[in-house]
């Protein structure tokens, strides 16, 4: 039997990140698919073991690696097709990628519904919504009057670049890892709409677009809108090592057998609570 214990102390678990597409310039414009490392390295550096799943893939095979997962996490990329969420196309949409979002709709349906840990970001929470029913702006300051700019995009700006705060529900998880606001990243021109079955938001940029969302009565799924994997190294915003390294934890209980039977609602860390709510 396979030995998965880390230095002898610890599990690695094993999380599942879907892959995106793109055209090699290397390789005379082969299909591949690809991912941002800063994901992965967030996901290896917090003790877990990433992997990226590709697409085209049927949903039988989907599902047979989905069950070998600890873990999925949901990362950022193009806009969703708004005939997922039951709209037309906005003239400001950028681009879509349907298969995408066939794959990583039916991964976050089954992560809610077999209770498995949930991490997502950016284009990952909008996923999320979407997959419990809910629906997107499909352009912040065109369909949401009085929003600021959270569209930050590389290359004019870095990808760290801090743009504004949040500000946390007092008796959520994420406000446990965060304490009461934060200031984060930005690089989104969509938001939510109308929140999807159990999600809850419990974050908000100053103009009150969604920041963060939490599933009820879920061990573990959470999704925020900023970009955490890029914050990690920043010690004056710690809560975002934080999230990879809670979110890495529930995953290696699940690995090692705990809180696998029946729900087990989200609990702020008990060391973390006092920041949050005073």
């Amino acid at each position: 039997m396979v030995d998965h214990r880390d230095n002898g102390h610890s599990f690695k678990p094993l999380i599942g990140m879907p892959s995106a597409r793109d055209k090699s310039q290397r390789y005379y414009g082969l299909p591949v698919f690809i991912q941002n490392q800063t994901y992965l390295r967030a996901v290896a550096q917090a003790g877990g073991a990433p992997i990226t799943i590709p697409l085209h893939l049927d949903e039988t095979t989907l599902r047979v690696i989905f069950d070998r997962l600890d873990g999925l996490f949901l990362p950022g990329g193009e806009d969703m097709d708004p005939a997922s969420y039951g709209q037309g196309q906005h003239e400001l949409l950028g681009a879509v990628d349907p298969e995408r979002d066939r794959v990583e709709l039916l991964l976050a349906r089954w992560a809610v519904e077999s209770e498995k840990p949930l991490l997502a970001v950016c284009r990952g929470l909008q996923v999320l919504n979407v997959a419990q029913g809910g629906s997107l702006f499909q352009d912040i300051r065109a369909e949401r009057e009085g929003s600021i700019k959270h569209d930050y995009f590389p290359p004019q700006f870095e990808r760290a670049r801090i743009s504004h705060p949040v500000a946390f529900e007092r008796a959520s998880y994420l406000a446990g890892l965060f304490g009461a606001r934060t200031e984060v990243n930005s690089m989104h021109h969509q938001a939510l709409r109308a929140l999807g079955r159990r999600c809850r938001a419990v974050a908000w940029a100053p103009d009150g677009v969604v920041e963060g969302l939490e599933v009820a009565d879920h061990p573990f799924a959470l999704a925020v809108q900023w970009h955490p994997e890029e914050l990690t190294e920043d010690r004056t915003r710690a809560g975002n090592g934080r999230l990879f390294a809670a979110f890495v934890d529930r995953c290696r209980q699940r690995l090692v057998g705990n809180g696998l039977h029946g729900p087990s609602p989200m609990i702020i860390p008990r060391q973390l609570s006092q920041v949050a709510l005073g």
